[in-house]
């Protein structure tokens, strides 16, 4: 099952849900596929979507998927990376409305160089990052949380 998150930010990401309907309808992708859509327009005819979802219910739909595509937001990212997910991240672009800048594009390129994701650049790469990411391991999130916290209780001891 696919899980296609694209937050809650006030940018639509229309190109990504046209492309993906493509694919469905086309067969190129036969998996189930739900979306969380945000502020996009467009409503997808060949799988279910809901403009947003309740915490309860996007904990649901991500609990149900074996991938999760996203925009390049770090959250979304790292939410679904340390629940296991595959992670298809394309990102949102300026040029296209999507977003106020292309940051986002700098995000997927660190994340994909770390090994946790598959990075999707451009649209017309998804049906090959899909399949790419079917087959493909990815690495495991490890949280650095821990590392800062004794970091910063060394510091304050030291003091």
């Amino acid at each position: 099952m696919i899980f296609v998150t694209l937050g809650s930010q006030k940018f639509q990401f229309n190109r990504l849900l046209k492309e993906l309907d493509r694919l469905v309808g086309a067969g190129a992708i036969a998996e189930e596929v739900f979306a969380q859509i945000g502020y996009s327009d467009y409503h997808p005819q060949n799988y279910a979507y809901q403009e947003f979802l309740s915490r309860e219910e996007f904990i649901q739909w991500e609990g149900k998927a074996d991938i999760v595509i996203t925009h390049g937001g770090t959250g979304a990212i790292i939410g679904a990376v340390k629940k296991g997910k595959k992670v298809i991240a394309v990102p949102r672009l300026a040029k296209y409305g999507e977003h106020v800048d292309d940051h986002q594009l700098q995000l997927i390129e660190q994340f994909d160089g770390m090994g946790l994701i598959e990075s999707c650049y451009d649209t017309d790469q998804l049906e090959s990052a899909y399949h790419d990411c079917k087959d493909k391991k990815y690495h495991a999130y490890v949280s650095n949380t821990n590392t800062i916290i004794g970091d910063i209780e060394r510091f304050i001891v030291g003091m």
